[in-house]
């Protein structure tokens, strides 16, 4: 089905505020939902709101949760999510950690303790919006492994997801780099299950360690794994979201002893930083908008492709999903129903608020 933006909006707020979400909480996740759909990243969109529902209900995760101070001291800031909305606290710590920033120049972000936090793109576009450059390395806990290390048959990573920001220029919107440390995310193994659609050679491995192209060995028990991206890199990359985003953060790593539970909790390790303590201003302009240039100078293979640079992508869909409306397959949209029916909200009230703006 095709759904506009605001309809896809007005129900993903109905539904979070049924599971008990300020109005305010509500319009926040909502949005980080949304826009992950409007920016081609449908893994992170409200088909993640079953899962959550799953650890509403088994208090897992708390709804209108603020963060808790634990460290404070000179540009570093720790905070724990106490199992709240990870949008909602992972946009309180990157807001607090930002205002640091603005007063020293640099900070060093670390959050535990979160629920999933969504795409996490979404930080450093914050951080590039407010004019800084910023590095963000995340790992998963809590839920079992999904990824299986370079060499291996078996899972014993997550995706661990890394994004790094540069802020806009005069000619140049902010460059943004966000990626899994897996070919894949596990999200988009789900879309493309609930698609009923293969994925390509080399993304996944089935229970008994052999290559698969069926997204459902992921939901298979015994489970099958996801595979790294860029073979012995995107392992090793995978280990250093573990130790800087799990390890100093406090948070843990994906060790068997925090694989307890079914309930996607995030660590995040963030450094945001000022160019202009570093290098004049009009100098970072300079090499940022020289360096896309020569980058996209480049002869595209396809002529009908040209070559583009990170953040590009994610623009020219939200363009296009914003005119054509947001694509959900009817397996995501049926898991969605039966989630907002979980916390009371019927499928009728649900038709009645996706209409109210025809």
């Amino acid at each position: 089905m095709l759904i506009d933006h605001e309809s896809l909006r007005r129900v993903t707020r109905a539904i979070l505020e049924a599971g008990g979400s300020t109005a305010a909480e509500a319009e926040l996740v909502c949005d980080h939902l949304v826009e992950a759909h409007l920016k081609g990243h449908p893994s992170h969109g409200v088909g993640m709101i079953p899962r959550y529902y799953e650890a509403l209900h088994r208090d897992e995760l708390r709804p209108n949760m603020e963060i808790s101070v634990v460290t404070d001291s000179g540009p570093l800031l720790i905070v724990d999510g106490n199992r709240g909305y990870g949008q909602a606290v992972a946009l309180q710590a990157t807001e607090m950690a930002i205002a640091k920033a603005q007063k020293d120049g640099f900070a060093v972000l670390g959050l535990r303790n979160s629920c999933h936090i969504g795409r996490v793109g979404t930080y450093g576009e914050m951080c590039a919006e407010a004019g800084f450059a910023s590095i963000h390395f995340v790992n998963v806990i809590g839920r079992s492994s999904i990824v299986a290390p370079f060499g291996g048959t078996d899972s014993r990573l997550s995706t661990n997801p890394m994004v790094f920001a540069i802020p806009a220029t005069d000619k140049n919107p902010p460059f943004i780099l966000d990626m899994a440390t897996s070919r894949i995310a596990m999200g988009k193994a789900r879309v493309a299950m609930m698609k009923e659609e293969e994925l390509g050679d080399g993304y996944v491995l089935d229970a008994d360690g052999k290559p698969s192209r069926d997204p459902a060995v992921m939901w298979a028990d015994p489970r099958g794994a996801l595979l790294p991206m860029g073979e012995h890199k995107g392992y090793g990359l995978a280990m250093v979201c573990e130790f800087f985003a799990g390890m100093l953060t406090g948070g843990g790593t994906l060790q068997p002893e925090n694989q307890t539970s079914d309930t996607t909790t995030n660590n995040m390790f963030a450094v945001i930083m000022d160019p202009k303590r570093f290098v004049e201003d009009s100098y970072m302009k300079h090499e940022v908008d020289a360096m896309i240039a020569y980058a996209k100078g480049s002869p595209p293979a396809d002529p009908d492709a040209p070559v583009l640079v990170a953040g590009e992508p994610e623009r020219i869909k939200r363009t296009a999903m914003i005119e054509d409306g947001i694509e959900i397959e009817e397996n995501t949209w049926e898991a969605l129903m039966d989630a907002a029916e979980s916390v009371g909200l019927s499928r009728q009230k649900v038709a009645e608020i996706q209409d109210e703006g025809n």
